[in-house]
């Protein structure tokens, strides 16, 4: 019977098995910021070219950007984000603690876990709107007219962008602009490991259309988006979409479904796709002075076009499948760890082992390692017996193992290990190529 999966089993994991560190660890650490080590970051590396390539490079109709992360200011006063991009925020005059007003009944005192805000004996004070945005200064004078933000969303840069994309690519509607890159949110209360963090990477893409054709395409970009994290490994029965309901709406939106995960803590959002009508080209070209029409050739219409919004955090996509890989199985009296990735998303796609360090298997071994290496990341390990090798690599989710051993020095074959099935297959060089090529890719 598999034991339930945590957070704490897997941000452990995720410590030993060099996946992320606290941030700035050996000075206490920084709360919410997370560091990604050698085989996280490969996994979020993963999850960020299969988005990519799903989203423009396999497409014909998107084009890639790649913006500043600071703007001019009044790009976030025509989003919306300085007057309206806040939080209702509480303090605990006792211990100290900051708790947004909102989620007071999901909130928890850091003195006493077991009590809600307030119930350590401590006073909270009102409620206050606090801004979600870094603001930070540009150039040597720190006074208003230097005051810049950190941007909290990747969005509004292929709006203001719209023209220059649609021009120098020749785009014509319906087409979008995507980009991965980072955002920045001063949240009130950060937490569960990777999944809400104060720097984050998005994974964000906006389709413009032609109004009327906005129902038909939010449609279509809803179950693309949900289909992808299925297509990659992620188990359905923990997968969900959820509408919003009218009356939890931005105020931008005519419509908005999220991609949702079971997590251990509960489900919650990876992706939302919103139908933001043409909210953002209407603000920008009023506080721009710039008209973001486009015209269309075919019909000489001109018109704003509306926007499909596809919004995913890399970060939680990675904390979900590295939470949906987690797996536990009893060998030989003991509990060991296991992540289960599809083959795509595992950060390293194969180990080479040597049986022995002796005979010339070793070198053999890393032949076959840089040959392997030339299209997929591969670790060689000869250090320990050959079950403790397959357990490390079994930890770190890597599906394949070829093993060097008597034989291969004989007649040039060697072994291929399944990580899930632990069956093992004799095999030539030249047909194990051939064999991880199509596992790795299918």
């Amino acid at each position: 019977m598999s034991r339930p999966v945590t957070m704490e089993k897997v941000a452990n994991l995720a410590k030993r098995r060099g996946f992320a560190f606290q941030s700035s660890e050996i000075y206490g650490g920084l709360a919410s910021c997370w560091d990604y080590g050698p085989i996280g970051v490969e996994l979020k590396r993963n999850v960020k070219e299969h988005g990519w390539r799903s989203m423009e490079r396999q497409r014909d109709d998107v084009s890639g950007i790649d913006c500043y992360i600071l703007m001019h200011p009044r790009v976030w006063e025509a989003s919306g984000h300085i007057a309206g991009f806040t939080d209702p925020m509480v303090d605990c005059k006792k211990c100290k603690a900051r708790f947004r007003a909102d989620k007071l009944a999901d909130s928890n005192c850091p003195e006493k876990p077991s009590k809600r805000p307030g119930e350590c004996g401590g006073e909270l004070t009102d409620a206050r709107q606090f801004n979600l945005m870094f603001k930070t200064f540009m150039g040597p004078v720190e006074d208003d007219a230097a005051v810049v933000f950190m941007r909290p969303e990747t969005a509004q840069g292929m709006f203001v962008n719209f023209l220059n994309v649609a021009n120098s690519a020749r785009r014509k509607i319906p087409f979008g602009i995507a980009q991965i890159g980072k955002s920045f949110r001063n949240e009130i209360t950060p937490g569960n490991f990777l999944f809400r963090t104060r720097e984050f990477e998005q994974m964000e893409m906006e389709y413009f259309v032609k109004p009327g054709d906005d129902d038909r395409w939010f449609e279509y970009w809803v179950q693309e988006r949900f289909e992808w994290y299925a297509k990659h490994g992620i188990k359905r029965e923990r997968l969900r979409l959820r509408p919003h309901e009218p009356d939890e709406l931005a105020h931008y939106a005519k419509g908005c479904a999220d991609v949702e995960y079971e997590f251990p803590f509960g489900w919650s959002e990876l992706e939302g796709i919103a139908n933001r009508a043409d909210f953002d080209l209407k603000q920008h070209s009023e506080y721009s002075g710039k008209d973001l029409s486009y015209y269309d050739e075919e019909t000489k219409e001109r018109f704003l076009p509306y926007v499909i919004e596809p919004a995913a955090g890399a970060d939680r996509a990675t904390l979900a499948f590295l939470v949906d890989a987690y797996d536990e199985e009893e060998v030989e009296g003991e509990t060991r760890a296991i992540l289960r990735f599809h083959p795509r998303m595992a950060p390293v796609k194969v180990a080479v082992l040597p049986l022995m360090r002796k005979e010339g298997q070793p070198e053999k071994a890393r032949e076959i390692y840089d040959l392997l290496r030339q299209s997929w990341v591969v670790q060689y390990d000869q250090a320990g017996s050959i079950g403790r090798r397959y357990r490390r690599q079994d930890e770190i989710g890597t599906p394949f193992g070829v093993t060097v051993d008597h034989q291969t020095m004989a007649d040039g074959t060697v072994t291929l290990r399944d990580r899930d099935t632990m069956q093992q297959d004799r095999m030539t060089i030249e047909r194990m190529m051939d064999e991880l090529r199509k596992r790795i890719e299918a």
